[in-house]
């Protein structure tokens, strides 16, 4: 998920009552919810490729939530007692109150980094499996206004605190309603409506000073909330298993062809439509799915590259496409001008998205060959 979304449960969570264990852990869970992404620091450091070999692995596994939720509090308190010696006064935080929420609170990050198609690596350093939720797109306006209004109502008691919250909410705002690229949402004015109206009982609640009536109650409500909108998707997410085999067994018996295994991944704030990738022993397809629909949108099939190919052997010797392969849920390789006309190419993508040819950062790559015609296979 995106940082924000961390942010806010990170907050949410300290003014649900993590915030009476110490002094401080309001922002201490902030930073703990967000610590796992710390692996972010190979990317300025190692370059685009190796990041996408390390994020979401050691620092996002169980071994490594663990020690991150016990070192940020001890990092947290050597800060407190070096700030309390040059103040000279007694330190203010509390350990063991710290690393209970830092424990709570950096254990959802991976939790909530789970729920979408991009993938987690729960088991390393033992094993380098990925785990798919394919629940949740990676960005949820929905999310947003459910952590993001309640986190609103109970932090909001200064003057610079209320005009940081404003900002931010002209900032989404500016997102929703005005940012999405063309086809980037798919029910736009389904979801405008909500998000306006949707600030528009916020500030009304604000208002009513519902947040210091109610305190950490909404809080916890806004976490149920949560968990029955995750309830929801995952009604949805069966529904859309069930019609996406369906149809990508046609579209596979149509080929003579088999579906060995399938994916039904979340779009952005719609949870009626689904991405489908499925493989089946010769090809790969992609189809956008909308549910209670029988019409599949812009299939796509990429046949499986032969692996006696010199080229293809070639290009996956490739530091890079070594990374990305073994990243890819759903690798496609195809050869760009086989004829050694001009450049010759392998390209390689990720389905999940986008496809060869069409690069995009770190999902797709295109591998320049040598392709002597004594080399190239029929």
């Amino acid at each position: 998920m995106d940082n924000l979304t961390h942010s806010l449960v990170g907050l949410a969570a300290a003014k649900a009552g993590l915030e009476r264990l110490s002094p401080g852990v309001t922002t201490l869970c902030v930073l703990a919810a967000n610590a796992p992404d710390s692996d972010i620091v190979v990317l300025f450091t190692r370059g685009r490729w190796a990041f996408l070999e390390q994020h979401r692995g050691i620092s996002h596994s169980i071994i490594g939530t663990l020690t991150l939720a016990v070192l940020v509090p001890l990092l947290f308190c050597a800060g407190d007692l070096l700030f309390a010696r040059f103040r000279r006064r007694p330190p203010q935080t509390k350990l063991k109150g710290l690393l209970l929420a830092s424990l709570i609170v950096t254990i959802t990050h991976p939790l909530l980094d789970w729920t979408n198609n991009y993938g987690i690596r729960f088991l390393l350093p033992w094993k380098a499996t990925w785990f798919y939720g394919d629940l949740v797109f990676v960005v949820d306006p929905f999310i947003w206004l459910i952590l993001g209004g309640t986190c609103f109502l109970l932090a909001s008691k200064t003057t610079i605190q209320k005009i940081l919250w404003a900002l931010l909410a002209v900032v989404l705002s500016l997102l929703v309603v005005v940012g999405p690229r063309s086809g980037a949402l798919s029910n736009p004015t389904f979801v405008r409506a909500i998000w306006l109206g949707a600030l528009g009982v916020f500030v009304v609640l604000f208002v009513l000073r519902t947040g210091p009536r109610f305190g950490s109650k909404l809080a916890l409500v806004s976490f149920a909330l949560l968990g029955l909108y995750w309830i929801g998707l995952t009604f949805f997410h069966s529904r859309a298993l069930q019609q996406a085999y369906d149809q990508a067994r046609q579209l596979a018996h149509a080929n003579g062809e088999a579906v060995s295994r399938l994916a039904a991944m979340p779009t952005l704030a719609n949870p009626r439509e689904w991405d489908c990738v499925f493989e089946t022993d010769r090809a790969t397809y992609r189809f956008r799915l909308t549910l209670n629909e029988e019409q599949t949108d812009r299939v796509v099939r990429f046949k499986n590259p032969d692996p006696l190919n010199p080229l293809v052997k070639f290009a996956k010797e490739d530091r890079r496409a070594q990374v990305l392969l073994g990243f890819a849920r759903f690798p496609v390789m195809q050869v760009s001008d086989p004829n050694c006309t001009s450049q010759t190419l392998v390209q390689i993508a990720d389905l999940r998205y986008t496809e060869p040819g069409n690069s995009r950062g770190t999902f797709a790559l295109d591998v320049p060959v040598d392709c002597p015609a004594s080399q190239l296979s029929k």
